[in-house]
């Protein structure tokens, strides 16, 4: 089996490249040039097919996928930090909504017989009432939102008008040691880190009242490769069904390294605040748990401690 990553330098991308490669993939994957360091696969640089590119370059896909024709496709690539979305709104549609036409495109010419992951998001549902499910309406609350809503439609629409395997990963916030330091969960367990070492004085944040359903990204792969496994495809949320604030998260960070969290953090710095706030995303999982069989391992706690754990060893 031959698999292809978009974003394979990415968390997810990098945590699913081990995975298929425990079940003998040979694994393909593409990569913007000049992305250095590449953390995350660097330990897999010597068992790995780089292909460089980006979702803005369909002819660049067109000639990958006619070469490596793939069994399964794997678009984990986009611009995925919300709050930067507000400052590049342009940008994250041409990559995380355009992106993905380009890349289904290319495949329905010159490789139609792959499967197609596509890595929505639950952000595309916005202030939907919760929880929210794979019947839930989408209503966005930011750029990435809305770009995520275009790149899932139009792969429902190549599915339903070219009878081509695709499925759309509904995805809640699923975090991990190699999430980039601008996502606010890493941002966290960093400063906690460097805060507890010596290295750091405060923690500024923003609305630390968001709650969030929260997991570990080697989890959700996991999901990713059982939908490519299925008979039919389908669209899946995939999800703990427990909510955390985050307050929450930095409570549990600051308190694992023995530190009163009130004393480093300040909230609400406009920096750091979002135009426009999604409250509340709790996912309904009934259905991955049920057609997939998949259930979550890593408990919010562990995933805490887990990150905070890894940035200490890092900032050392």
């Amino acid at each position: 089996m031959k698999a292809f990553l978009t974003g394979i330098d990415g968390q997810d991308g990098s945590f699913l490249a081990e995975l298929l490669l425990s079940k003998n993939y040979i694994v393909h994957g593409l990569m913007r040039r000049g992305v250095n360091p590449v953390v995350n696969i660097n330990h897999l640089l010597d068992k790995i097919h780089i292909h460089y590119g980006d979702l803005a370059n369909e002819n660049r896909l067109c000639v990958i996928l006619n070469e490596v024709k793939p069994d399964e496709i794997y678009n984990l690539a986009g611009q995925s930090d919300v709050r930067i979305s507000f400052d590049i709104p342009e940008y994250t549609g041409e990559i995380t909504g355009l992106g993905v036409t380009r890349l289904l495109e290319a495949t329905r010419v010159f490789s139609p017989h792959s499967k197609i992951y596509q890595a929505s998001s639950s952000e595309m549902m916005g202030d939907a009432p919760p929880p929210q499910n794979e019947k839930t309406p989408f209503k966005a609350k930011s750029p990435y939102g809305a770009a995520k809503i275009y790149g899932h439609n139009m792969a429902v629409n190549y599915r339903e008008s070219y009878g081509m395997f695709i499925c759309c990963g509904i995805l809640f916030n699923h975090e991990s040691e190699r999430r980039g330091l601008n996502f606010v969960t890493r941002k966290i367990s960093n400063a906690v880190a460097r805060i507890k070492l010596g290295k750091q004085d405060i923690l500024e944040l923003g609305n630390i009242e968001s709650r969030r359903d929260w997991g570990h990204s080697r989890d959700y792969v996991w999901a990713m490769w059982l939908m490519l496994q299925q008979d039919e495809p389908s669209d899946y949320v995939i999800g703990t069904g427990v909510a955390h604030s985050v307050k929450d998260f930095v409570e549990a960070a600051f308190g694992h390294v023995g530190l009163d969290w009130q004393k480093y953090v300040k909230s609400d710095t406009p920096k750091d605040m979002r135009p426009s706030e999604v409250n509340l995303l709790l996912a309904d999982a009934r259905k991955a748990k049920e057609k997939l069989g998949w259930t979550p391992k890593t408990k919010f706690e562990e995933l805490v401690r887990i990150m905070v754990d890894y940035d200490l060893e890092i900032n050392k």
